[in-house]
């Protein structure tokens, strides 16, 4: 009976073993489309993960800001530079509030510390959602990430070399002749960082357009579909979130109808060529 029972243990444990084994082999293909077991973590420690990230990026910011701030008064003679070409011989800009002087290049260092440091902030960002993401959309997501930061770069620029020379132009012609322009420096710091804002978010079009219809949100023939809606959608933002003025206004519907119609075609390109690539496996497979 004894022998019996041993036999019987041996047994159990062998099948145990089988079980397990075809367990882990399955694990092992699971794992190959994940990047890491982080999705099993608890809330705790993801918000502890989210915390370390927040830290990095702050210090990031901080660094940069501390080795910037004895340049503030450039930096900001470098941002009023558009608007100083553009006023009267006798017109200067002013400091309304007593601390305008100091806190409004302190503002403008703290934004071009965090502008500068993006790159590192979508690094800590992406650090932090990789690992939930299968190998597929890892693919995706790097090329995606780097373009989002060539973008918003790009938008800025072209906010600061094309659109706010435009802009302020525009406003100052239209002053009537009793009045002398002479913008106070702090209300200029928030036209301009909000101009800069709207045209760096702006220009990631192409890349939130994109991953919608990677995702399944949308289609490309539904979006097609619905381009002259898009469109005027694209002048109604742009006349919301931009001065009251038609410049500024044109200035940035046309580009996001542009950047719209990028995505788009970027879209197309990637599922004709995933489409294709799947092909090729299906043909591989039956070929097996």
């Amino acid at each position: 009976m004894g022998l019996f029972k041993r036999q019987k243990s041996r047994q159990e444990k062998a099948d145990n073993a089988g079980i397990e084994t075809a367990a882990n082999s399955e694990n092992s293909e699971d794992s190959g489309d994940i990047l890491s077991a982080a999705a099993d973590m608890p809330i705790t420690e993801h918000l502890i993960e989210l915390r370390r990230h927040l830290i990095k990026i702050c210090i990031a910011v901080l660094v940069i800001f501390l080795a910037l701030v004895g340049f503030s008064r450039e930096l900001y003679d470098f941002l009023s530079n558009p608007l100083v070409a553009q006023l009267p011989a006798n017109s200067t800009m002013i400091a309304t509030d007593i601390t305008s002087n100091f806190m409004a290049p302190i503002r403008l260092t703290i934004f071009v510390a965090a502008f500068v440091a993006m790159p590192y902030i979508l690094y800590q960002i992406w650090s932090f959602v990789a690992p939930g993401l299968y190998k597929k959309e890892k693919k995706i997501a790097i090329p995606v990430l780097m373009s989002s930061i060539f973008l918003f770069y790009a938008g800025v620029a072209f906010a600061y070399f094309i659109v706010l020379k435009g802009v302020l132009k525009f406003f100052i012609m239209f002053a009537p002749q009793n009045v002398l322009p002479m913008t106070d420096i702090d209300s200029y710091l928030s036209f301009a960082l909000k101009l800069f804002m709207v045209f760096g978010l702006t220009f990631e079009i192409p890349v939130i357009t994109l991953l919608l219809i990677l995702v399944g949100i949308v289609s490309i023939q539904s979006l097609e579909d619905k381009r002259r809606y898009i469109i005027v959608g694209c002048f109604g933002v742009a006349a919301v979130v931009t001065p009251p003025d038609g410049v500024s206004m044109l200035m940035l519907a046309i580009p996001m109808w542009l950047l719209f119609e990028l995505g788009l075609f970027l879209a197309k390109i990637l599922i004709k060529e995933e489409r294709r690539l799947d092909l090729v496996s299906d043909t591989a497979l039956k070929k097996e």
